[in-house]
């Protein structure tokens, strides 16, 4: 062999090879997944957290390319869990409701319902997220089929481990593909969250930084009286209002969301005692609330909470000039009347001086108007032998100035009418 050819042929053998384009695509493709996290309040992240550690099924809605399923990677690997995605609507009710499996004598033994593959993974792991994607494209077999793996943890013979968490995602039926609407039972099952993007998270994520998703840091000094709270509030409400117990919707696609039922009540009682315990924000508990019985019911339990924090009638007239009244117009509103009613029920001379002295101090650390009602009220329950405070002066103006303004406002109405 010539000394050139074996001198060409060592060089050749010795230099690198060049990569390929695929390789240089794979590299690009890492950079471009290549993100990290930070911790960015996002209520609909901090709800969803919060409904997983509560043990709760949890249903995602939002339009396509939202980025529900995102989400629930990033909560996967955020809580250490293996992801099992199954895509409800390619499957058939017998892959949830369990597999027939004929053996040596089905007279004498029976035949057993064997799981799923994925289902015998997560018992071996005892632990995960199960993720069922594509829910309101499932068929109503198989929406059926699911009842007891939702609510149970059972497919066939298995029981899942209790460290398997359940999150669903959904599409409207206007955007899901042959889609249907959810049945009345499965959907009582849920938490519903409302899943929408925020620009500023997308935008920032897109450059490389999303939210983190983390467990709520749950005060355990605080979990006796979140229990309690949590059962005063819920109680409470249904006590007041009986037929909210269980209202079925009459809308059929109200049927496929959020309604109240004693299952739905029961996981209310549950997220407003885990989102007391974790200090979460009230953003934050109107969304879980809402998402499990409904947005009426859901408000009237939000705005019974607010009251329940409200300071005792009796403890303001002990001590009018120490009493701190809430900012909140509509809960300084409720906060007055009580102290009025209060001084109705009992009506004594010290508690009426000292409900015109809680009004006063209404008058100067808030709206006047606000002290108009109760104060109008309050002076109806004078009795003859009182004598009036010297802090009803203070109090004149206010009342003054709002009955004329009423009066000039029904004035102007009056003319606007005659106008027509």
């Amino acid at each position: 062999m010539p000394a050139h050819t074996s001198i060409a042929a060592t060089v050749t053998a010795s230099a690198p090879a060049s990569p390929s384009q695929l390789d240089v695509a794979d590299e690009l493709l890492t950079l471009l997944r290549d993100a990290t996290t930070e911790p960015r309040p996002d209520n609909q992240l901090e709800a969803l957290t919060l409904a997983v550690a509560a043990d709760l099924p949890v249903l995602l809605w939002g339009e396509p390319g939202i980025g529900k399923t995102a989400a629930l990677t990033q909560l996967a690997e955020a809580l250490d869990l293996p992801l099992t995605t199954v895509i409800a609507s390619v499957h058939e009710p017998a892959d949830f409701s369990g597999l027939p499996v004929v053996g040596d004598d089905p007279a004498e033994q029976g035949v057993p319902l064997a799981p799923p593959d994925w289902a015998v993974r997560l018992v071996r792991a005892g632990r995960g997220l199960l993720f069922l994607d594509e829910l309101s494209t499932a068929p109503p077999a198989v929406q059926a089929a699911l009842l007891r793996l939702v609510l149970e943890r059972r497919i066939g013979a298995l029981r899942l481990p209790p460290g398997v968490r359940i999150v669903a995602a959904a599409n409207p039926r206007s955007s899901a593909a042959d889609g249907w609407e959810l049945s009345p039972p499965l959907a009582n099952r849920f938490v519903h969250l409302q899943w929408t993007h925020d620009h500023e998270v997308v935008v920032r994520g897109l450059g490389g930084t999303w939210p983190r998703a983390t467990l709520p840091r749950l005060s355990p000094e605080k979990l006796s009286e979140a229990v309690r709270f949590a059962r005063r509030a819920v109680c409470g409400l249904l006590t007041a209002r009986p037929k909210l117990v269980h209202q079925l919707p009459g809308n059929e696609m109200r049927r496929g969301g959020a309604w109240p039922s004693p299952r739905s009540w029961e996981m209310t009682l549950c997220l407003i005692a885990f989102a007391t315990a974790a200090g979460s924000s009230r953003e934050v508990l109107s969304l879980l609330v809402r998402g499990t019985v409904g947005d009426g019911p859901g408000l009237e339990l939000l705005a019974g909470l607010d009251r329940l924090d409200l300071p005792d009638p009796e403890v303001l007239l002990a001590d009018p000039a120490a009493a701190e009244l809430p900012e909140r117009g509509d809960l300084r509103q409720a906060v007055l009347d009580g102290v009025v009613a209060a001084v109705r029920g009992r009506p004594e001379k010290s508690r009426w001086d000292a409900a015109w002295a809680l009004l006063v101090r209404a008058l100067e650390t808030g709206a006047p108007d606000l002290v108009v009602v109760p104060a109008t009220t309050l002076a109806t329950l004078r009795r003859e032998d009182w004598d009036v405070p010297a802090s009803i002066e203070k109090l004149a103006g206010a009342v003054s100035v709002s009955r004329r303004a009423d009066r000039a406002a029904a004035r102007t109405a009056l003319t606007a009418k005659a106008g027509r």
